[in-house]
Parts: C-alpha cells; structure tokens; sequence
C-alpha cells in the first residue's frame, strides 16, 4: 500500500530529518519515558545503524573488530561510537587492551515505543491521502 511504501522510503530520512531539527531540544518527554534527541541522531546515520545490528547480533565487540568491515579509519570508527555511547544506545568497557563495545536495548526501546505513537497517526494520514489521490485520478467510463 501507499502507506506502507511511503513508511519505508522515508525511515531514515525523518531520522536524519528529526535528529537536525530538533538538536536544539534536549529530551523529550512522552508519559514519562525521556528520550533524548541525540537517540535519534545516531540513528539516523547508516554506519552508526550497522554498528548497532553488529553488536544486537554478536553481543560484545571490541572496537577494532567493528571497524573491520567499514572503509573508514579507526578514529572515525571511534567517533561514531562515541555518538551512539553518548545517546546511551552503547556502551564501551576497558578489559586491559581489550575495550568492547555492548548494545544497550532500552533506548531503542524508548525511540520506538514514541515512534509507534506516532505510527497510527501517520498511516492515517497516509490512507486519507491515498483515498484523495483515487478521487483525482479521473474515471476510464466516465459517462459525459
């Protein structure tokens, strides 16, 4: 459906869309559940995101082992680490020389759960809209 199609072509544009404009607010507060706007930020980037379905599926991982697969230099490995460790959505650890890296779950949880608040609304909208469009498209047997 329109819906549908529209969700998934857009995701990581009103990511990306959500984390610039908002910046300037810190949190947001929805039922008592804070989710900062730096959640959404780091989300928004997909090297940030594929370091986090990394970590989701291999547990912890050490930095050197994560910047394996990107064509990018172990500092800026480091620095989109350290967004997503600053929106809370990692943690790093020190083991001697061991530094891991360990996925935390409940600040996605937080982002998605006020995302799906959202998502009824949106797929409302976008069905209206559909609905709108049918009604302008003009008729094969129109009669004249």
């Amino acid at each position: 459906s329109l819906t549908n199609s529209l969700v998934d072509l857009t995701l990581e544009g009103f990511l990306l869309l959500l984390g610039h404009v908002l910046r300037t607010i810190p949190v947001v507060v929805i039922e008592s559940t804070t989710i900062t706007i730096a959640t959404f930020a780091a989300l928004a980037d997909p090297t940030r995101r594929a370091i986090l379905s990394r970590l989701a599926t291999e547990g912890e991982v050490s930095v050197n082992d994560l910047a394996g697969p990107f064509r990018m230099s172990l500092p800026a490995v480091s620095k989109h680490l350290k967004v997503l460790e600053r929106a809370k959505l990692i943690t790093r650890t020190r083991n001697a020389q061991w530094r891991p890296c360990r996925i935390q779950a409940k600040p996605m949880k937080e982002a998605v759960d006020w995302l799906e608040h959202y998502r009824v609304f949106w797929e409302q909208s976008f069905d209206r809209l559909e609905d709108y469009l049918k009604e302008l498209q003009p008729k094969e047997n129109k009669p004249q």
